[in-house]
């Protein structure tokens, strides 16, 4: 299980099997990881541990998770993700 203390860790576990992943959680850990409280940082590490598959549903807006927090935090990295692209 993923920590909230080992950054490089998080960061090694966004890379996953999809770039059209990579592309969403990587700029996240690297830019807005830090700025979380511990709530949202141990939601983040249980998204980690979701199935590619299911992250790629729920970031594309195909599905939406079951969980409201894990749902919650898809919705707050593509927020993030826009924002920090709009700059």
């Amino acid at each position: 299980m993923l920590t909230t203390s080992e950054k490089p860790r998080l960061v090694w576990a966004c890379r996953r099997g999809m770039l059209e992943l990579d592309v969403i959680l990587g700029p996240f850990v690297e830019h807005e990881y830090d700025a979380l409280d511990e709530t949202q940082k141990a939601t983040f590490c249980r998204l980690l541990e979701c199935d590619d598959p299911d992250l790629f549903a729920w970031f594309m807006g195909h599905e939406r998770s079951q969980d409201a927090a894990l749902q919650a935090m898809v919705s707050y990295i593509l927020e993030r993700n826009q924002i920090r692209n709009q700059r």
